[in-house]
């Protein structure tokens, strides 16, 4: 039967062009094929095809293929031109008649200019429920919710894409994220063909939903994934909603609590169902997912119709149970993980570079003359300018400083405390702006309060809200219904100052209002504010959130934070615990708040809300109990010997409790802390330190009376957090800054400050974004710091015009032992440069010029000068461009040299003929224990010629 219809579509296109006979010869084939007989009508209808009553003669059919083989008869009745518009409407509305694609490129139909000038509506229920999707989206993307009351921001307007980072499964870099769209690009950054999930992670506040909501903007209006037909947002707490008992098929859970469509909703879920990979759905804040409900007794849902609690569907979807080939979004914040076999993608959100700042700041401020004065101050502020990597912290210092230059027409600059700007101050000022703003505003009159006036003239909000921020954060709880709001005695004006936001209501039928802190810190700003106001709550109580940190003596890589969702659905297990799904940043930042508000500095603004003996008790027992904490966990850490160091790895605790006594202000707390650093290496790599730690850990190290190695690597340090090291160089012999996004301009301020002290030992800067500028103040650290024996250069953006001024700095050094220039692209002129410093050197051992784009001359030239070079023992000169030319000048240097132990020549273009010089150089050399050339020009039979070389390595 199939034959007999390919051989008549073979007549059909050879000699027969009547539309007529088309749809006569393969009329059962349409008759199989259309599901959707209204649209074609409806287009009939509307090019006065048919009549009405040839529509209701349609419609009258029992069975749907009735009602094709009725159409079919009626519009070939009408002839030529009804039979080409029915063509016509198949091919245009894909979605409708997706079955009949093949078809219709198989027979080559091209309509008439005739018919293509007709008008083509599309009432198709797919299509109708993408088009409903989009509206929706679009209408939910367009406003930034902010603070402010009654105002709203476009999101055109103020959106600026953070840093995005792929890495591995590790955390390791993969490079940067050029673009929203690349998070769903197929061709780069993939760890696992067969995961469907791109994790999306970071620090609170670092922008993670306002990335979704961009994606939502952009598919909303067709600038993103033309394929995916369908976009359904969660939030991961509304999961959190459902009742234990509740149960849901997946069909009422994307429709009912998302987007009902307005006709025909089995279709369109058929259609979902034989198509998952048109849809994307996106999960924001799995860490908020705070649930006792214990999914490891729950069976795995396969049915898209089998009614399950929505936890299950949601644990199913991600796993591909559910809507297998669908594209799935997922957010968290740093330190929660998710099962390998998930992952398609791990994309690490950084927050603002100061390229992004600028560009912040000139969305924020239009005008050139405000935006040079924000920069300048928040230059001359690296404590503010730190707070700005974060972009939540960068919306509220920005929204400060317009509130203040509206307040004051622009003539004076925002007035901050003299001393350095914590967490707190910003979070106080926010509160203050957010309170003034409620007050009456006149034309002639400015608003001439002082914080503590305004503060006590809002004391009732500040109470209220702080009760109900105290009773979620005891039971992270997040989300607050009517019950919990009227006990927390708030009222309508309290919910409009724009700290609390009111929640989409669930369901179909909808139900009670439920609210929602902006961000989980202003919950835990007003949870600190009310431990601290409220004179009914004791000493226990106000130290109750320290003891939900870690337990001091963890192991070492043990994370505060639980592992993702321990359903066996997921590969995890059950797991023994009441509460899966627990986090503890709420706890964290109410901590440093407190430490913050009942610092000396602020005792004078609250003693207007608060009586002198209450905050002085607080104050003594919560200094007790941090100095008793502090001791304890250092002494927990575990401690190696090193490299002559006494070594400490210190964990993402030691931030948050450096941040604390930052917070404090407390040079008495400073120097305390100081003083229980027994080790002389503190290592903090890859404890997702931001440039704001930088300030907390210089305000207690400044105070460390002896010489200190610092190993801050793979951070996100960036220029700030350099700037902020400032106070500890006078004391750090080992500075590890590699993996920190650090430019000219940081570099720029560790050449100021080493050679102050010229103290450096061992100067760590690789894969930064440094170039041929911040090369020379290198250069000049490298000069003038005569004890430095170790510089890691690698992977930055050095020419050899800053290879040039490193050269001779190397030259002239006489304590250098190991350069690392991996990566970078000095060229021969650089190589030469370095030939010229090799000649004679009396202390270097290692040199690593691998990936530098050196050919044959540059070769050349070096293998000259270690014919003249009796300390080098380690060259690495790896992906570079060597030939055999280069290979036999080498091969000379090694009848001369006896110092040298291994020479990497690794993926050169270096032949058999190459390789047989160098080993016949090796008779007589018996100091060098290897040549590596693997990943040259060597064929596998040819390297057999040199297996009794045991130094030489080719393959």
């Amino acid at each position: 039967m199939e034959k007999q219809d390919h051989h008549e579509m073979e007549v059909f296109q050879l000699g027969c062009h009547s539309h007529i006979k088309l749809l006569t010869v393969n009329r059962e084939h349409l008759v199989t094929h259309i599901r959707n007989t209204q649209c074609l009508v409806d287009n009939l209808l509307k090019n006065d095809y048919f009549s009405a009553e040839d529509s209701e003669i349609v419609c009258a059919c029992p069975t749907q293929p009735d009602k094709v083989r009725k159409l079919l008869d009626l519009v070939q009745s009408k002839g030529e031109e009804a039979s080409e518009f029915f063509l016509y409407v198949l091919q245009r509305l894909e979605d409708a008649y997706v079955d009949l694609r093949p078809w219709l490129s198989e027979i080559a139909f091209s309509p008439s200019q005739l018919i293509q000038s007709k008008t083509i509506v599309n009432t198709d229920p797919v299509s109708r429920y993408t088009q409903k999707l989009r509206h929706q989206l679009g209408c939910d993307s367009k406003f930034v919710l902010c603070y402010a009351q009654k105002e709203e921001l476009l999101l055109e307007d103020t959106y600026v894409d953070a840093l995005m980072e792929l890495v591995g499964f590790n955390n390791e870099s993969l490079g940067s994220l050029g673009s929203l769209a690349c998070l769903l690009d197929h061709s780069s950054g993939v760890l696992n063909e067969h995961g469907e999930t791109v994790f999306v992670f970071g620090d609170a506040g670092v922008g993670k939903s306002m990335l979704l909501q961009r994606l939502q903007s952009l598919w909303a209006t067709g600038r993103l994934a033309a394929g995916v037909k369908f976009f359904f947002h969660f939030r991961c707490r509304m999961f959190c909603c459902f009742k234990e008992s509740e149960a849901l098929c997946l069909q009422d859970l994307l429709f009912k609590h998302f987007c009902y469509p307005e006709q025909d909703p089995e279709e369109v879920f058929a259609f979902l169902l034989r198509f998952p990979h048109t849809a994307l759905f996106t999960f924001d804040g799995l860490d908020e997912l705070h649930s006792d409900f214990d999914l490891s007794r729950e069976p795995d849902v396969c049915c898209p119709w089998e009614p399950a609690h929505p936890l299950v569907l949601l644990a199913n979807l991600l796993s591909g149970r559910l809507l297998k080939g669908a594209s799935k979004l997922l957010t968290a914040r740093t330190g929660l993980e998710i099962p390998r076999q998930l992952l398609r993608k791990k994309v690490l959100l950084r927050g603002f570079s100061p390229s992004h700042l600028r560009a912040y700041a000139r969305r924020m401020f239009p005008e050139r003359a405000a935006q040079r004065r924000l920069l300048e101050q928040l230059e001359a502020n690296p404590n503010l300018c730190s707070l700005c990597a974060v972009p939540l912290f960068c919306w509220i210092i920005f929204r400060c400083f317009q509130h203040f230059h509206a307040a004051l027409d622009g003539s004076s600059q925002l007035q901050l405390p003299d001393r350095a700007v914590t967490l707190t101050d910003v979070f106080l000022l926010v509160t203050e702006v957010h309170l003034n703003r409620t007050q009456p505003s006149s034309l002639v009159q400015r608003n001439t309060r002082s914080p503590a006036e305004t503060l006590r003239a809002g004391w009732a909000t500040l109470r209220a809200l702080g009760r109900v921020a105290h009773l979620g954060t005891a039971r992270s709880l997040f989300v607050f219904g009517q019950e919990e709001v009227q006990a927390s005695e708030l009222q309508d004006g309290d919910l409009q100052l724009g700290f609390l936001r009111a929640l989409p209501e669930l369901g179909p039928e909808g139900g009670q209002q439920s609210y929602e802190f902006f961000h989980l810190t202003l919950q835990a700003f007003f949870t600190a504010f009310f431990l601290v106001a409220d004179d009914k709550v004791g000493t226990k109580e106000l130290l109750r959130f320290f003891r939900e940190w870690a337990p001091p003596g963890e192991a070492a890589g043990t994370s505060c934070y639980p592992a993702f969702l321990s359903f066996q659905c997921l590969g995890g297990g059950s797991q023994a615990g009441p509460e899966p799904f627990r986090n503890k940043d709420h706890f964290q930042f109410t901590n440093l708040f407190l430490c913050g508000l009942l610092a000396k500095a602020r005792q004078k603004l609250l003693r207007q809300l608060v009586p002198k003996a209450t905050l002085r008790r607080k104050r003594k027992a919560l200094w007790t109990h941090l100095f008793a904490s502090l001791r304890s966990y250092l002494k927990s850490l575990p401690r190696v010997q090193s490299g002559g160091f006494n070594q400490v790895h210190a964990m993402p605790t030691f931030l948050w409790m450096l941040r604390c006594i930052y917070e404090t202000q407390s040079q008495k707390v400073g120097r305390l802390a100081a003083k229980g650093i027994s080790a002389d290496y503190l290592k903090l790599a890859f404890c997702n330190a931001c440039s704001a730690d930088c300030s907390a850990l210089s305000f207690v190290l400044h105070h460390f009376r002896r010489r200190l190695a610092l190993d801050l690597d793979n951070n996100n340090l960036n220029d700030y957090g350099v700037r902020e090291l400032q106070p500890c160089f006078s004391r750090l012999t080992v500075i590890r800054l590699s993996v920190n996004q650090i430019t000219d301009t940081g570099v720029k301020v560790l050449s100021e400050e080493l050679t102050k002290y010229k103290i450096v030992k061992y100067l760590g800067l690789y894969n930064n974004q440094i170039t041929d500028v911040g090369a020379r103040y290198v250069a000049q650290i490298l000069e003038e710091c005569k004890g430095l024996t170790h510089l890691k250069l690698g992977k930055n953006q050095i020419t050899s015009e800053g290879g040039k001024y490193l050269a001779l700095a190397v030259k002239n050094s006489t304590s250098i032992a190991d350069i690392g220039m991996w990566g970078n692209q000095i060229g021969d002129e650089g190589a030469k440069a370095f030939a010229e410093a090799l000649k004679d050197h009396t202390s270097l051992t290692n040199l690593s010029l691998a990936s530098n784009s050196i050919s044959t001359e540059g070769g050349k030239s070096l293998a000259q000068a270690l014919q003249q070079n009796t300390t080098l023992t380690i060259f690495w000169l790896t992906q570079n461009e060597l030939n055999d030319e280069a290979a036999e000048y080498f091969a000379e240097m090694l009848k001369v040299n006896q110092t040298l132990k291994h020479l990497w020549l690794i993926h050169n273009k270096i032949t058999a003929k190459g390789t047989a010089q160098l080993a016949e150089a090796l008779r007589n050399n018996t100091a060098i224990t290897e040549i590596c050339l693997n990943g040259n020009l060597i064929h596998p039979e040819e390297a057999k010629v040199f297996e009794n070389e045991k130094r030489i390595i080719c393959s």
